[in-house]
């Protein structure tokens, strides 16, 4: 076991990290339903996307100030228990009364979905990098890649999981009866809530900080003075490298925030002719399976690729993450105005390829000039800012959408590629000019 539980931490991470991801995606895979249903627009829908993003922006600076003071263990466990109630209770909202005070679906939708789930999930990230860097030095791209291929599996089997749900649920008495007739999507809130829940409580009983392996134990490692909140302020915003790798993951969310709540509609409506009435399944399914299997792959090989040369040739990553965003751009323009459902499924596949590309030294970037007592906080502060922005385009591709239609989504993700254009330009500042000054080495 001495070395054997950095893997089974992993492992455990990484479910977690699948259900926190496939439940990110919920949402947008049941748009049109949810819009059906509860009378929402796409503006409505658009704001219920960025106040999601600014929650996660506004909590996810005090997950990262605890889990560098506090046990990561329990900031995890209690993260994700909370945010699977919070997913339950998504599949009760509705219009009802507190204390004789009307409160409205839509306001329920925006406290259970966007405040509520993506408090609880700002609590993930940072004490989960944190563990994962703190177990693994040699294998850290490839443990982060591990991990972060968690997200692609929950992402892409998402929009199968739901279809296959949304089918045996269809004509059910007993949902009809319970829901409505329309509500046949909120059992799939309540199922993936629930399993989310089970594993959290499974994680009170096998989650273990670092200070509690055996490893840890051997080596009588003493435990590492607290330091002061400024520290970690100073020692990531006073650290351009830091904020250069800042901008391309801005890029990365804000793309991605777009792509999962706004993609299955897009294609749904661009192609509905073609589709008919499976139009929500067969497009749910697609740009959930196709961008992300690429995507997993990419992230996976890159894990190996990074670990290999970035010990001959140390700017590797930054190199890597650059050449994955100039190529993603094209890809994006490419989904955008493809003119098939078959053009747009390659678009989509060839986005997840250089997303994935990027996202394989996401963190790991950020640790080659963070030192370790700071890395809790720098992935709180790194997630704060790029959802804050990120979370901007929800809102734009809501009011597009509703302007345009079809083609508003169309300018929309064409637009998104510019966004990966500029990030590109921003991560070569990086690699040419100030990584060498801000490297740590352990």
């Amino acid at each position: 076991m001495k070395n054997g539980y950095k893997w089974i931490l992993l492992a455990m991470l990484s479910f977690a990290f699948f259900f926190h991801q496939a439940d990110r995606a919920l949402f947008g895979l049941l748009t049109i339903p949810i819009q059906d249903e509860l009378h929402l627009s796409d503006v409505q829908i658009g704001w219920i996307n960025t106040v999601l993003s600014w929650t996660l922006a506004l909590m996810t600076t005090i997950a990262g100030f605890c889990g560098d003071r506090f046990s990561r263990k329990w900031i995890i466990t209690i993260s994700l228990m909370f945010w699977s109630l919070m997913t339950v209770c998504m599949g009760f909202v509705g219009n009802f009364m507190i204390l004789g005070i009307g409160i409205s679906a839509y306001a329920c939708v925006m406290f259970f979905r966007s405040i509520a789930t993506g408090g609880g999930e700002s609590f993930y990230a940072p004490s989960a990098y944190a563990l994962i860097a703190a177990h693994h030095k040699e294998t850290r791209s490839v443990a982060l890649s591990v991990h972060q291929a968690a997200l692609y599996i929950g992402l892409m089997t998402s929009g199968a999981l739901v279809a296959w749900i949304l089918n045996g649920l269809k004509g059910s008495a007993w949902v009809t009866q319970h829901f409505g007739e329309l509500g046949y999507w909120r059992p799939v809130f309540i199922i993936f809530g629930a399993l989310g829940f089970v594993l959290g409580i499974l994680f009170i009983f096998f989650l273990k900080d670092k200070k509690d392996t055996p490893e840890k134990k051997e080596l009588a490692v003493p435990e590492e003075k607290k330091s002061p909140l400024i520290e970690g302020l100073r020692a990531y915003f006073c650290n351009s490298s830091a904020l250069l790798a800042t901008s391309g993951f801005i890029a990365i969310v804000f793309v991605n925030n777009a792509y999962l709540f706004w993609a299955p509609k897009f294609v749904a409506q661009k192609f509905a002719a073609e589709l008919g009435d499976k139009a929500v399944a067969v497009a749910g399914n697609g740009t959930m399976l196709y961008h992300h299997i690429c995507a997993f792959a990419a992230i996976m090989a890159g894990g190996f690729l990074t670990d290999a040369l970035v010990k001959r040739y140390p700017r590797f990553r930054l190199l890597f993450q650059s050449c994955a965003l100039f190529l993603g751009a094209p890809a994006l323009v490419f989904m955008a105005f493809a003119p098939s459902l078959v053009t747009t499924w390659i678009a989509v596949a060839l986005y997840g390829v250089f997303r994935g590309c990027f996202e394989v030294n996401t963190h790991a970037s950020l640790f080659d000039v963070i030192a370790p007592k700071y890395r809790s906080t720098a992935v709180g502060l790194l997630n704060m800012i790029a959802f804050f922005f990120g979370g901007l385009s929800g809102i734009l591709m809501g009011h597009l959408s509703e302007k345009y239609q079809v083609a508003g989504f169309e300018y929309g993700f064409a637009f998104m590629g510019g966004v990966y254009a500029l990030a590109g330009c921003l991560m070569l500042i990086s690699l040419f000019f100030t990584f060498k000054r801000n490297r740590i080495t352990e």
